[in-house]
């Protein structure tokens, strides 16, 4: 959870370092760039000197060109005794190349001891974890590299549903514009909740996603193979206070129960009571994390018919009871 008052005076000004490498994910360094040029632009109106510093480096020459075909003007890596608040580590296409070069990942290693925190954006997390940097740390990158972190990485513990994870003075981040969720955390950590919230107004993003909000939702997962249950997916999110046992879901199919049961099976890799609570417990999280209604209400309203069986399912999916994930995640 991060503070609802700034951590640190906000009439210090703080340097962030984005680096940036060839074929580098353009947004993931633009979004937090944004982010932070957005928190400078609402200070300077409120007559406030700016409470960022920010600039995009790299190894070689004054220019790098993204993934995206875009251009990034860029200062050269600074020494390793200089002063640096922040360490940004964005992921992209050219992310294994940058992992590869030892000079720019004993670079990473050395700039994030200096560093007061480092963060991770997408595929970032492979290059930070080159560096050593989060051995025996929680990390996160996107939904679709988070295995292969985990392989290439054993010493990280991978965690592949967060939106971005926090482990003493690292952070990392999911997919793409999770980094501008991350950027929005960070901003709060240092002037606080009301700042963050004007910046996340201004670019007109939400505020925020908590950090365990899942990466993609249940329904994109249970449909990631095979959509041909999208329609019935679509129809449980809308009834899950309602009957969901076989026959209701086999008829609401179309299907016979047994036919039913095998095709949904095929198509999601789950049984039909196995999908129901995962959908059941991603409708909690989004109250517990968004409303303020009581446990028993939210429990009752996803269908679970008690706080008990809400329990047993948060412990089974996330390792987590519905009283700590809001205590963490509320916003």
């Amino acid at each position: 959870m991060t503070p609802t008052s700034p951590r640190f005076s906000p009439n210090r000004r703080r340097s962030i370092e984005v680096l940036a490498y060839p074929a580098v994910q353009l947004l993931d360094v633009t979004g937090p760039l944004q982010v932070f040029a957005s928190a400078n632009a609402l200070a300077t109106k409120a007559g406030n000197a700016e409470p960022y510093e920010v600039r995009v480096v790299a190894k070689d020459g004054a220019h790098v060109e993204s993934s995206a075909g875009v251009g990034l003007a860029v200062h050269p890596l600074p020494g390793i005794d200089s002063a640096v608040d922040t360490l940004v580590i964005p992921g992209g296409d050219g992310v294994n190349a940058a992992a590869a070069d030892a000079v720019l990942v004993d670079w990473v290693r050395e700039r994030a001891g200096q560093a007061r925190r480092t963060a991770s954006v997408c595929t970032g997390a492979f290059l930070l974890a080159a560096s050593g940097a989060l051995d025996g740390r929680r990390a996160v990158t996107h939904w679709q590299f988070c295995a292969e972190l985990a392989e290439r990485f054993p010493d990280v513990h991978v965690e592949p549903d967060p939106i971005f994870v926090r482990d003493g003075s690292f952070w990392t981040s999911a997919g793409v514009t999770s980094g501008i969720d991350l950027a929005l955390a960070l901003v709060e950590e240092d002037l606080g909740r009301t700042t963050a919230l004007a910046v996340a107004r201004y670019l007109v993003v939400f505020f925020k996603r908590p950090g365990g909000q899942a990466q993609f939702s249940e329904i994109l997962s249970l449909q990631a193979t095979d959509d041909r249950f999208s329609v019935l997916h679509d129809w449980i999110s809308n009834h899950l206070a309602g009957d969901l046992s076989l026959s209701t879901l086999a008829k609401q199919a179309g299907m016979s129960e047994r036919s039913f049961s095998r095709h949904y099976a095929e198509a999601t890799g789950l049984t039909p009571a196995r999908a129901i609570e995962r959908l059941r417990v991603e409708g909690a999280r989004h109250l517990l994390s968004e409303t303020r209604l009581p446990i028993k209400r939210i429990s009752q309203r996803c269908g679970f018919g008690s706080e008990e069986t809400m329990r047993r399912s948060f412990l089974r999916l996330l390792s987590t009871t519905p009283q700590d994930y809001r205590a963490r995640f509320a916003g």
